[in-house]
């Protein structure tokens, strides 16, 4: 209605009567379930495409068949197909030689949401939070209207239960849709497959069901892998290592990291026992010491009721707790950057250093007698001083968390995938210490691959994973992505513009292993950005950057010793005919002789000539050695015996004569050549 028709018609100027009551309000009000929610929001879960809907639903299901086998102790043998029933439907099979899953559990585990056994357990696994695979079911049933189709065996001489499950989205139980006590005829001794038939895309590229399967595979060298893809011939990856990954142990949170609200809840949830008792007990590293020394430096009785002490006191014993993993960089660095700073010290403090929080920041200021609003470039550096002793003396030593709740990958096997992946020239990796970010330890690995068939024209190929799972959607979400954004790749002699990937033969691989991978969604497609977490993975990145300049530059190296020696090796001929020609000497023995002393100027590995042993001074390109020292006494000797009789030094020409002392000519005769190039040579300067 426009403004002109509200002028004239008065009724319509009046208030709108009440639409409904608080009561009718009240009655509309129920519960949603989970599964209801992610009917709706299947995005939140990876399937808002059909491309990755489809890639979404294998590695779901590769995941748990990868998990179980590893938690059994079984070498994982897998076998993924991709069937196109017909246009944009497809069924996908994935069968494992896993223990297999008892009857009761299958409709569960296969058909409801957040159901499952890896949820409230602090050790290292692909799946987490128990909605995967009860997501890809639910999908298919949503876009063709087929149930999840189970067979599974626990044992040989067992039956194999086949089961035809699907989801009740209104109350998140699982229907059975066959008999119950519907058996298969299978030959396996044990283990699981599981079929759900949905509407997909089956395409190439960085994001396909493919790429995911072939880094799978590099990410874990033990597994054997068949995959037949809907077009095209059958693919084989063979396992390359028989030894399993050992298995993580279960831990309990760490202190460095845990947040002020789950220390609130423990403390408040510990019933009769006293704080440092429940430090103990909730706690990894947590000795009897440092539970009383941190209730010493919060002002808490260690021998008080958990359950007792209030919110001051505990976020007291929170400060305590989080300033021992606190750190400053070098005192030097530090200075420098807040002497050039417009900020003030806590925000100097705050970027600088890692593992702050305002608050104790702040702490930590005030402590050395200054004030967090200091100008940054009125902090003399005998303040600087008083601040790093004020961090020290507010730290607890608290040992970090076991490295028996993670599992990476181990630095040979890195490059051992990698090779499998890749054709390169150049392969290394490391692997960091364990770290913690809330609470929960990680461990960072990283490699790389250099040149061979790799393109040189394009950005580097960043292989991401998290619990050994690759991820391939939303890289510039992801922390990885970030941190090897973060690395100066130009410093190992490789090309990078700012804020991009380095331009060259380069194939990154980084592996994030924790005990709880902060996943920015459920859909699990990208790492969140923890600054510990983007710390280590540039630390990882660094490391193996520093070995990749270094090969680098002893590649260059080589090269321009390589020019050296064809320069030398061009001029060697019109050296021995200038020689001859004043000497009399053998042009031949000349040649034979300079060749064998090129070794000494020549920084490469030569091979040797005929007929003439090596001078002894041959260093490969990037290794140390000898090459800058002259030749043994004996290797001088050995030259000079398998010259012929009539050129040794004996024999002198009569009509040779000196030159003057110190004349590069001196003494020269035939077999002793080697003298004259090492009066050549220069006395100082590159060789």
């Amino acid at each position: 209605m426009t403004t002109e028709a509200l002028i004239q018609d008065p009724e319509a100027l009046k208030p709108a009567g009440r639409r409904a009551s608080a009561e009718a309000m009240g009655a509309k009000q129920r519960d949603i379930s989970v599964s209801e929610f992610f009917t709706k929001n299947r995005h939140l879960l990876g399937f808002d495409n059909p491309a990755k809907a489809l890639l979404t639903t294998i590695k779901e299901a590769v995941d748990n068949a990868l998990d179980a086998c590893e938690e059994a102790g079984i070498l994982p043998t897998l076998e993924v197909s991709v069937e196109e029933v017909s246009d944009g439907r497809y069924r996908v099979r994935v069968e494992d030689n896993g223990p297999g899953i008892v009857k009761e559990q299958i409709p569960k585990i296969f058909a409801k949401l957040l159901y499952g056994s890896k949820f409230h357990r602090l050790r290292q696994s692909r799946g987490q939070q128990g909605i995967g695979i009860s997501a890809a079911g639910m999908y298919g049933h949503l876009t063709t209207g087929k149930p999840v189709v189970v067979v599974s065996k626990i044992g040989k001489g067992r039956p194999a239960w086949r089961v035809e499950v699907r989801i009740d989205s209104r109350t998140n139980e699982p229907k059975q849709l066959n008999d119950k006590n519907d058996t298969v005829t299978w030959e396996k001794d044990h283990g699981t497959s599981v079929e759900i038939e949905l509407m997909g895309l089956y395409r190439g590229g960085r994001t396909s069901v493919d790429a995911y399967l072939e880094q799978t595979v590099v990410a874990n060298p033990h597994l054997e892998l068949t995959y037949k893809p809907p077009k095209g011939a059958l693919v084989h990856f063979p396992r390359v290592s028989d030894l399993l990954p050992p298995e993580a142990q279960e831990i309990k949170p760490h202190p460095h990291g845990v947040e002020l609200g789950m220390l609130i809840k423990i403390l408040h949830e510990s019933g009769k026992r006293h704080v440092a008792q429940t430090l103990m007990e909730e706690f990894s590293r947590v000795t009897h010491a440092v539970a009383e020394e941190l209730c010493k430096r919060a002002g808490i009785d260690p021998n008080a009721l958990a359950a007792r002490v209030d919110a001051m006191k505990i976020e007291a014993l929170h400060a305590a707790m989080v300033a021992s993993n606190a750190a400053l960089p070098p005192i030097k660095k530090f200075a420098s950057k807040v002497a050039r700073s417009d900020g003030n010290l806590r925000e100097e403090v705050m970027e600088e250093g890692t593992g702050f929080s305002t608050p104790l920041a702040d702490l930590v200021i005030r402590k050395a007698g200054l004030e967090p609003t200091l100008k940054a470039k009125a902090v003399t550096p005998m303040m600087v001083e008083k601040l790093y002793q004020s961090l020290h003396e507010s730290q607890v030593k608290i040992l970090p968390p076991p490295a028996n709740c993670i599992v990476p990958v181990g630095e040979a096997l890195v490059m051992e995938g990698l090779r499998r992946r890749f054709k390169g020239e150049f392969f290394t990796s490391h692997t960091r210490p364990p770290a913690v970010y809330r609470g929960n330890p990680f461990v960072v690995e990283a490699g790389v691959a250099f040149g061979g068939s790799l393109s040189r024209e394009d950005s580097a190929d960043v292989l991401r994973f998290a619990n050994r799972v690759p991820l391939l959607y939303q890289p510039r979400a992801c922390a990885i992505h970030e941190a090897v954004l973060k690395v100066d790749w130009k410093s190992y002699g490789l090309q990078q513009r700012k804020g991009e990937l380095p331009v060259g033969p380069l194939a990154i691989f980084v592996h994030l292993a924790s005990v709880w991978v902060p996943f920015t969604s459920e859909a699990k497609e990208a790492v969140a950005h923890y600054d510990e977490v983007v710390r280590e993975i540039r630390l990882a990145l660094m490391e193996c950057g520093r070995k990749l300049g270094t090969w680098v530059k002893a590649q260059q190296a080589e090269r321009w010793e390589t020019q050296r020696k064809t320069l030398f090796e061009k001029y060697i001929v019109e050296l021995a005919a200038s020689i001859h020609s004043i000497t009399k000497v053998s042009e031949e023995s000349v040649k034979k002789d300079f060749e064998a002393a090129l070794p000494n100027h020549v920084r490469i590995a030569l091979p040797p000539v005929e007929g003439v042993p090596s001078a002894g001074g041959a260093v490969e390109a990037g290794s140390e050695g000898g090459s800058e020292e002259s030749p043994s006494e004996a290797d001088t000797s050995a030259a000079e015996s398998t010259a012929p009789a009539e050129a040794r030094p004996s024999d002198r020409p009569p009509d040779m004569s000196d030159d003057g002392e110190g004349s590069p000519f001196e003494d020269v005769t035939p077999g002793n050549t080697r003298q004259l190039v090492l009066k050549m040579r220069p006395k100082s300067g590159r060789k």
